[in-house]
């Protein structure tokens, strides 16, 4: 491999590390949010609202619903208002956030609704807000699991670059698909996924160090 391929390769690394960054911070952002108010506002949660709980449920059931290449095209012209254009890899962060967040915020829930409900009503029994519940028993309680379900939810949004290569986004995806499949070229297209196969394993190590670091430190202490 030339050292113009070997360029080519670590710009597209770099561009779906900026993409995977970013795109996770925002879609953690929008579904943490979304998570904790599924959760809080279900029947019989500490914000109880079935019909907001339901509204935010069918919205999040109808993105989900749609093949990521599809809510890319649809996104379009949201990203080409944020950020000017509708190429590269700023303008595909708009579309992994959103086309992640909904996957988050189900997995958020889930890991919420983990926590046991006899330390919530402790929680309740001694006068704690809703908002101290949530963040000093609840989060905390969930953060195994929430950790967990991020590190997956990662993983997809790393996934999703390399669909969004391919109109054109950038990253390894899109490098995968110009110069190793349209141009024939075997060691670019063994290259790039070698380079995404070792980028999954890395999130998936860090995902699992941080989860075993928590239990660690709460035995310690317990």
């Amino acid at each position: 491999m030339n050292a113009d391929l070997f360029d080519l390769l670590w710009q597209g690394l770099l561009e779906t590390l900026y993409m995977v960054f970013w795109s996770s911070l925002f879609a953690l952002l929008i579904g943490m949010v979304l998570g904790i108010t599924l959760v809080v506002t279900e029947k019989g949660g500490l914000l109880e609202s079935p019909k907001l709980s339901k509204v935010i449920g069918t919205i999040i059931n109808g993105v989900r619903s749609l093949p990521f290449i599809i809510l890319i095209v649809l996104l379009l012209p949201l990203s080409r208002l944020m950020v000017g254009t509708s190429l590269g890899p700023t303008a595909a962060i708009v579309s992994l956030s959103i086309g992640a967040a909904p996957f988050l915020a189900r997995i958020i829930e889930n890991s919420l609704k983990e926590v046991s409900a006899g330390k919530l009503e402790a929680a309740k029994s001694v006068g704690a807000s809703p908002s101290t519940i949530i963040f000093r028993v609840l989060i905390p309680e969930a953060m195994p699991a929430l950790v967990r379900g991020v590190t997956i939810g990662i993983i997809g949004i790393t996934e999703f670059t390399a669909v969004a290569g391919a109109i054109g986004a950038g990253g390894l995806g899109s490098l995968a698909i110009r110069f190793g499949y349209q141009r024939f070229r075997e060691d670019v297209l063994i290259a790039t996924v070698i380079m995404i196969i070792l980028l999954v394993q890395i999130i998936q190590w860090s995902g699992d160090s941080i989860v075993k670091a928590i239990y660690k430190k709460r035995y310690k202490f317990e």
